[in-house]
Order: C-alpha cells, then structure tokens, then sequence
C-alpha cells in the first residue's frame, strides 16, 4: 500500500512539475516569438531613414499634399511606431524577462499578449510604408 501511495505522489508531483515547465515554455515561446517580429523588422529602419531621404526633395517641390510626400510621412510614422513600441516594451519588461526566460507574472502575461499585437502592427505599418515608397520610387 505505502509504495502504490508513493507511486502516486511521485506520479502528481512529476505532473505539476511538468505543468509549470510547459506553462514556463510557453511563456518564453511567447517572448521569443515577439522579440523574432522585433528582430525581423529592427534591421529594415535603416531602409525607412534611406526612402526618407530619397523622398523628401520630391515631396519638398510637390508639396504636403503629393504622394510622396505621404509616403514620406507614412515612413517616419513606422519609425516612430517602432521606436515607441520598444519604449513601452522595455517600460513593461526587465532584460531577464525579456533575455533569460524569468517567470512572468499574471499580469504581463496579459501584457505580452497585447506587445504581441502591437508589435504585428509596427511590422504592417514598416512593411507596407517601404512596399508603398519603393513603389513610388520606382516609377520616377
């Protein structure tokens, strides 16, 4: 009878052991998928100053309301997003959270699921304003 019980209280412990570890997995899965979208879209800003730069003596002669200059504005508002997207996400978690996996708690549990949002955002909002200059660009 006394091993069937200590069979059983290895068996549950091994259990919730292995439940915290997967929810731990999880956590950092989640954190490492947020930072890859950062780290996707971070080397492409380089790319927004440089059609910024191409732009903005076409769009200083044709005006504020000109196509290019649009585009222009639409390329410093993703730089901008970016850079207040890695603001508030370095105000919401710490380098350990972020670099080495700690435990998060309840609450930025929730708030890595909304950086996540966020972060998908300053990708679209990146991607679709260089797409959109390179374009104009090209038909010059």
């Amino acid at each position: 009878m006394k091993n069937i019980l200590y069979t059983l209280l290895v068996a549950i412990l091994l259990t919730f052991t292995s439940c915290k570890e997967t929810k731990k997995v999880e956590e950092t899965s989640k954190m490492e998928h947020v930072m890859s979208i950062h780290d996707e879209v971070m080397p492409k800003m380089g790319t927004l100053g440089k059609l910024v730069g191409q732009l903005k003596p076409m769009a200083d002669s044709l005006g504020a309301e000109s196509v290019e200059a649009k585009a222009m504005k639409d390329l410093q508002e993703a730089n901008r997003s970016m850079m207040d997207w890695m603001q508030g996400f370095g105000d919401r978690f710490d380098a350990e959270e972020i670099m080495d996996g700690k435990e998060l708690s309840d609450e930025k549990k929730e708030w890595l699921k909304e950086e996540e949002e966020k972060v998908n955002q300053v990708k679209e909002n990146i991607n679709s304003s260089i797409k959109n200059a390179e374009e104009i660009l090209n038909k010059q």
